[in-house]
């Protein structure tokens, strides 16, 4: 593909699911009550509908996602973005559903709740979905609104 060449939302789509299997972190944004903001990346795992995150409740990063109850995730650089604005439910070590667990093993070989009962989990189901790779395809970028696929 030439600098000048847009994928197409359908090309885009299958990249953005690629990557939510392929990669093991991503970028966490979030702000507290003040408007202070939060950036960390997190080990996450991709359930086929949500992103399934863990941290300690007691950090800034998941007092903001239980808070907030909304976040931006981010992969790549500047050459290769994916942005997901979505909504954060949040679940206690013992109230998390079997599957996220399941999946969250599986993906990262950690199951947070052995380490401390302070992990949280946090399902976030994306709301707006962003792909671009560089400014030529700022133009249908969007292969996501209000939480449905655009293709």
């Amino acid at each position: 593909m030439t600098i000048t060449e847009s994928r197409t939302l359908e090309q885009r789509k299958h990249d953005v699911l690629a990557r939510l299997e392929r990669e093991t972190d991503i970028w966490v944004a979030t702000a507290d009550s003040d408007g202070l903001p939060c950036l960390v990346a997190l080990w996450f795992v991709w359930d086929g509908e949500s992103v399934w995150l863990s941290t300690r409740i007691t950090n800034p990063t998941g007092h903001n996602l239980r808070d907030g109850g909304r976040t931006r995730l981010a992969f790549g650089d500047t050459r290769d973005v994916v942005l997901i604005d979505g909504d954060v439910r949040t679940y206690g070590g013992q109230d998390v559903p079997a599957e996220a667990i399941d999946v969250f093993m599986a993906k990262t070989g950690w199951d947070p709740r052995r380490d401390s009962a302070s992990y949280a989990f946090f399902q976030v189901r994306p709301r707006t979905v962003q792909a671009l790779n560089g400014q030529h395809e700022m133009r249908g970028r969007h292969v996501m609104k209000d939480g449905v696929w655009a293709v």
